[in-house]
């Protein structure tokens, strides 16, 4: 009967990450994280490398931004052309680092996130998909993607 206990939970603990979030609940305001991840400011020219970057986030996969030069941008998520008019960095960096705190269920990867994973190869686990500086490059990104008012 104990082998069949201990059996039990290794197969369990087997089945999922037991790793603890890079980002406590207490840095989540409302549907933001309002402090940066780095001390380091974001640099939006290497966070457009990082939008389009196969190795890296991958955004372009799923979003379009206009005027950027990538082929084949993605139309399953919503187009980020203004996405700097509608959030602000918080709410950016959230939606970057674990969008499923926002919208339980989304297509969207967590891109700073190593806990309740599933079906992670051995190797990427406990690594996010970004570093905090990646993540705070892509925010620096996405927050210069607004439409001026006089641009119509």
């Amino acid at each position: 009967m104990k082998r069949l206990i201990v059996l039990g939970a290794i197969w369990a603990m087997s089945c999922s990450d037991a790793s603890a979030p890079l980002v406590s609940s207490d840095l989540v305001t409302g549907d933001a994280i309002l402090n940066p991840l780095t001390s380091a400011p974001g640099d939006s020219a290497v966070g457009e490398q990082v939008f389009v970057d196969r190795e890296r986030g991958h955004c372009v996969l799923c979003h379009v931004v206009e005027g950027l030069e990538a082929e084949f941008q993605g139309n399953v998520g919503p187009d980020l052309s203004d996405i700097g008019n509608r959030l602000d960095e918080g709410q950016l960096r959230l939606r970057i680092v674990d969008y499923q705190i926002v919208r339980p269920g989304t297509v969207m990867p967590s891109y700073y996130r190593i806990h309740d994973l599933y079906q992670v190869e051995a190797d990427y686990g406990g690594t996010p998909i970004l570093t905090p500086k990646e993540v705070e490059d892509l925010v620096s990104y996405l927050s210069a993607q607004a439409v001026k008012p006089n641009d119509g």
